[in-house]
């Protein structure tokens, strides 16, 4: 038996307020079992021409040679909301994700939460890091009007990033849908991440959509 080397963070927590936070996630998720709240986990990730080999797995014994492209491109940034059994909303990027497009994607959310909120009554949580586009001048500014939609975002405490759900999916993508391939330019790349989404939507049997962001 083995395991893949992961990167921890664990000697930065704060064991108290991790502790608290846990205990009002768990809180959290046990009313979206019940159907009392809709709850997301969201985060960033992000993708290269270069698949690394640490996420490509053979038999001892055995190897593989990943020839590698000519070293170029930028970096693909996926931005997903993931709600387990039920949906996930992603965005993509070349380069990093702003404030301004993460506003974008969040107003989306809450037209949804609006929706839902007054048929049913039922508000929609988001679960994320402290990240500085989630939390900049212009994003703060919105909380209250995606509150009074019916949006409200929880908090993950620092360097807790194992406490979001949505890591289990980016580890799934990488090690599985995308390991040991090398890609040819940015458009291939993100055929391939989209192929994957749709792969793994249909294995947990949710919904996938790609959110466009579009300029003015």
């Amino acid at each position: 038996m083995w395991k893949r080397t992961r990167v921890s963070h664990r000697d930065k927590q704060d064991s108290e307020q991790r502790a608290i936070k846990q205990a009002d996630l768990d809180m959290l998720e046990l009313a979206a079992a019940t159907g009392e709240i809709d709850l997301l986990y969201l985060d960033e990730s992000g993708f290269s021409l270069w698949s690394p080999a640490s996420y490509s797995y053979f038999f001892r014994g055995e190897q593989k040679r990943l020839e590698q492209t000519p070293r170029r491109g930028r970096r693909l940034s996926i931005l997903g909301l993931w709600q387990p059994l039920v949906s996930f909303v992603y965005g993509l990027v070349i380069g990093s994700f702003t404030s301004e497009s993460y506003i974008k994607m969040i107003d989306q959310q809450a037209g949804v939460a609006a929706q839902e909120f007054a048929n049913t009554g039922r508000i929609r949580v988001i679960v994320q890091d402290n990240g500085s586009i989630h939390t900049s001048t212009p994003v703060q500014q919105k909380w209250a009007q995606w509150e009074a939609q019916g949006l409200y975002l929880f908090f993950l405490p620092a360097y807790c990033s194992q406490m979001n759900l949505i890591e289990s999916e980016w580890h799934q993508l990488k090690t599985h849908e995308l390991a040991g391939q090398m890609f040819e330019d940015e458009l291939d790349l993100a055929y391939a991440v989209m192929d994957g989404l749709e792969a793994r939507g249909q294995v947990e049997g949710r919904s996938t959509e790609r959110f466009k962001f579009k300029s003015g």
